[in-house]
């Protein structure tokens, strides 16, 4: 694998972390009876459906850069390791956290990020 492929692979496995990491704590905010009163009424639900589709959006964006930068058997490796580790990784993070609005937030934000900058490295 050459050298010059390295960076966009991490940039992608750390992108397809953090996707699994919103997605977890996404879920745990259904059914709508399980969600906090805080993600239940006012700005929420906003937040929770806008925080997954701004992580839908990174991913198709950070898919769509990586095919032009990364080996596929590379892609597939990294990013399946990622996916399996996100469960190991999301217990490191306090329950007030997870289940407040900060993961959702900060989660989505972070993959658009990345995915942002692996545009940035796949432009001509």
């Amino acid at each position: 694998m050459p050298l010059a492929t390295i960076v966009p692979l991490v940039v992608f496995v750390a992108l397809m972390l953090l996707t699994s990491l919103q997605a977890l704590s996404a879920s745990g905010h259904f059914p709508k009876t399980s969600r906090l009163p805080a993600l239940a009424q006012g700005s929420g639900p906003m937040v929770l459906w806008t925080s997954i589709v701004v992580t839908a959006g990174s991913v198709v964006a950070g898919i769509a850069a990586a095919w032009m930068l990364v080996p596929w058997y590379a892609a597939v490796i990294g990013g399946g390791a990622a996916i399996l580790l996100a469960p190991l990784a999301l217990q490191a993070f306090p329950d007030r956290v997870v289940d407040g609005k900060i993961a959702l937030i900060g989660f989505a934000t972070a993959a658009a990020v990345l995915a942002a900058l692996l545009c940035w490295l796949a432009r001509p």
